[in-house]
């Protein structure tokens, strides 16, 4: 089963990048993030077309997240409150979906940026990582074998970043950011990327401002995380940077994430790397 990832900054604006990469890589599952589009004028036909279903939950102009999937989805579920019914104005904003695919739940996150270290979403930052910590424990007593996507804002470590020097304890890259993640995955979950690769000067964002594409100077904050059951069947994860090169791109680009799954079908894994 190959699951991807890819905050698309806009599914309307950039659907025909979307369509074509479909086309082009066709995983299993594709988790969109900041589709900005409320939920009646997602695009529903473009995807339905190439084979795949959607669940979604969106807002006009502002975060959205949705599932795209080639393999039957069930029990989808949206925002916190699906989980945890006392998380109030922290499900509001659509920053989370999840849904059962071929028995893994597959779970599609936005995490708020932060803005600044000193700005009140940065405040709410941390306030969503705490709830996040409490929904992932809530899904544990589930049991179900976790592959957990998004973008989440955060370069969790110096070789995540281009400038390490510079940008650590900033915005994205503080202590107590970094400490949250830690804290939201425990022991459980674990970086597919780095599963198979350990290098520094891989990058999933380029932002928009002062060429940091040309000169690639980056940051890896859009993570595959697994749980144990799921890291044991992955053969390959890796980050395409092809559509970060298209004419007026996202801002980030999909990492993807190859699994022998299910582990007693019998097959060998595709050699897609």
């Amino acid at each position: 089963m190959r699951i991807a990832t890819w905050n698309v900054n806009s599914v309307r604006t950039r659907l025909d990048q979307v369509v074509a990469w479909l086309q082009h890589d066709q995983p299993d599952v594709l988790c969109l993030q900041e589709t900005k589009v409320a939920d009646e004028l997602f695009p529903h036909a473009a995807f339905q077309e190439l084979g795949y279903a959607t669940a979604i939950s969106g807002q006009k102009a502002y975060n959205g997240v949705a599932i795209l999937s080639r393999l039957p989805m069930e029990d989808v579920q949206i925002g916190f409150g699906a989980l945890l019914p006392d998380a109030g104005a922290l499900s509001d904003q659509k920053r989370v979906i999840s849904a059962l695919v071929e028995g893994v739940r597959v779970l599609n996150l936005y995490v708020p940026n932060g803005s600044s270290l000193t700005s009140d979403k940065y405040g709410y930052k941390l306030e969503w990582l705490s709830c996040l910590k409490r929904y992932l424990e809530a899904q544990e007593e589930q049991a179900d074998p976790l592959c957990m996507v998004g973008d989440f804002n955060i370069g969790p470590e110096a070789r995540d970043l281009y400038d390490p020097e510079r940008l650590t304890g900033g915005i994205m890259a503080s202590e107590a950011e970094r400490s949250a993640l830690r804290e939201v995955l425990g022991e459980r979950l674990v970086d597919a990327f780095r599963l198979f690769e350990q290098e520094a000067g891989h990058w999933s964002w380029w932002d928009y401002r002062t060429g940091a594409w040309d000169n690639d100077r980056g940051w890896r904050i859009d993570h595959i995380y697994l749980s144990e059951e799921l890291a044991e069947c992955a053969t390959g994860c890796v980050i395409d940077r092809g559509p970060r090169g298209n004419v007026q791109p996202s801002d980030h680009t999909p990492v993807v994430v190859n699994l022998a799954w299910p582990p007693d079908d019998g097959e060998e894994a595709d050699d897609w790397l």
